[in-house]
């Protein structure tokens, strides 16, 4: 099949919610640490990294399991962690977002594997690992394969998530393989021996890994061969750029187009990639639908800053609009903070403001476009609507969150918009730290929230002029009377 009907994977996307996964593997906590560079050591002719901003963020398998939550599934994970502090933290970001861990093991004879990457004036400067690559005992790989025999019938679909920090054993892939039949098995893979992975519904090599593996210079040959050989039902090949590639038993080879407009960032795509492939196939797909969907999700995540994922919110509106309703300069809480913290690591000086902006005016206008003349990126949080509700009464919003957030997003003067409740603006100022936090100059005699967090780290706060007869609140009352008179 070479159409898409679009309804049919509409509906495939409704269905995730139904869906669990698993999801074993090497699970990774990535570390990324921006700061600046202005001098050299008087050590050793090395740059002098002075840190600003640290966020921490699921890697490997544990990435994987945070797509499948952000799609809409419930994600289940089995892996090893170290008995240690990294660990500790990798379970409760797992935890956090929402991934069941009672299949996580821990190994007091191995680190928990972590990942620091060191980011500053936009690049990326060093990566440290600390990691062990022995392979698992065989009491360890029991754990794991017994947890999969006890609970197989929760689980829709098993993604085997192969980083090579030695936890996907041989053994362990043929027990996999064996203990998960009758549900769909993707693996990504590792290594050259392709061998260790038959049986499996699929496998999902990049071009580099197959061609390595396969001793070929062909890549339809390379597929075809392992699809043989390793009697898969499926093989995609991801191609980064190029999109997707992929044969089928009994069928074609097609290659999918890459979508991706902008690149920003390819870690952790793969793992994107993998995850909607499982859930499109458990969800009744073809498996030419699920790579033109994972292919679709691939292209929204390359377009996002670090290891990332995408949401079902996005994936529909990518489906149905050529250009997304919800386009990106409208981020979440957590990936803005990060991608403050890219760009003031290119000594960007973000300037923040916040609000209800029900009604856009006039005075709304006003303040945005003279904010963003005190820096180089315009970062503006608006009130959710039940914080609306709270602060303007039961009547309010006019307009819901989405609408108001799309309207401030076309504006030229605005980079980035969050949408956020009332009590998380404190949390917002303390992670991203803007240079300069303004607010209307109604507020001389109100209390600004945040100021003295603002100030306390050495950024100031700006009262912008008011324009007479601009508020939101006088535009609806005159409506509402105007209605009154007729």
């Amino acid at each position: 099949m070479t159409s898409i009907e679009k309804q049919r994977i509409y509906k495939a996307i409704h269905r995730f919610s139904e869906l669990s996964i698993l999801v074993i593997g090497d699970l990774i906590l990535d570390e990324y640490i921006y700061g600046d560079v202005e001098r050299i050591s008087p050590e050793a002719p090395v740059q002098v990294v002075d840190v600003k901003h640290r966020v921490d963020a699921l890697g490997g398998a544990a990435n994987v399991a945070h797509n499948i939550i952000d799609l809409g599934a419930k994600a289940f994970v089995s892996g090893i962690i170290g008995d240690d502090e990294h660990g500790s933290l990798l379970e409760w970001e797992l935890e956090r977002k929402g991934i069941n861990i009672d299949g996580v093991v821990r190994d007091n004879s191995r680190p928990t594997t972590k990942k620091t990457r060191v980011i500053a004036a936009g690049q990326h400067m060093l990566r440290l690992d600390q990691e062990s690559r022995a392979p698992l005992s065989a009491e360890l790989e029991q754990k794991i394969v017994h947890y999969l025999k006890d609970n197989k019938t929760r689980f829709d679909a098993v993604i085997v998530s192969d980083y090579a920090k030695g936890v996907v054993t041989d053994g362990l892939i043929r027990d996999i393989i064996e203990e998960g039949k009758g549900r769909p098995i993707l693996i990504d893979p590792k290594g050259m021996d392709f061998m260790r992975y038959r049986g499996a519904t699929t496998i999902t090599p990049n071009r580099k890994e197959i061609m390595a593996a396969s001793g070929l210079s062909d890549l339809e040959k390379a597929a075809l061969k392992f699809l043989k050989e390793l009697e898969l039902e499926v093989i995609f090949v991801t191609l980064g750029k190029d999109g997707i590639f992929l044969v089928e038993k009994g069928g074609g080879s097609v290659q999918i187009p890459a979508i991706a407009k902008e690149v920003y960032d390819v870690s952790g795509a793969g793992d994107t990639v993998i995850s909607c492939l499982a859930l499109s196939i458990a969800a009744g797909l073809t498996y030419y639908e699920s790579a033109f969907l994972a292919n679709m999700a691939g292209g929204i995540v390359v377009g996002k800053l670090g290891t990332a994922t995408i949401s079902r919110k996005e994936l529909l509106n990518h489906l149905f609009f050529e250009r997304s309703l919800i386009p990106r300069k409208i981020l979440e809480i957590p990936e803005l903070i990060q991608y403050a913290g890219h760009l003031k690591s290119q000594g960007k000086r973000i300037v923040f403001t916040n609000g209800c902006f029900d009604i856009i005016h006039p005075g709304h206008i006003h303040l945005l476009k003279e904010s963003k003349r005190l820096g180089d990126i315009l970062i503006v949080a608006i009130d959710d609507n039940d914080s609306v509700r709270s602060l303007k009464g039961g009547d309010r919003p006019i307009l819901n969150q989405f609408q108001r957030a799309q309207l401030i997003s076309s504006l030229d003067c605005v980079d980035y918009v969050v949408i956020f409740s009332t009590n998380q603006l404190k949390e917002l100022l303390e992670k991203i730290r803007p240079d300069v936090l303004t607010k209307g100059e109604d507020y001389a005699h109100k209390k600004v929230v945040g100021r003295e967090i603002v100030e306390n780290y050495g950024g100031r706060v700006v009262l912008v002029p008011f324009l007479e007869q601009s508020s939101s609140s006088q535009i609806i009352d005159n409506i509402r009377k105007n209605m009154g008179q007729k």
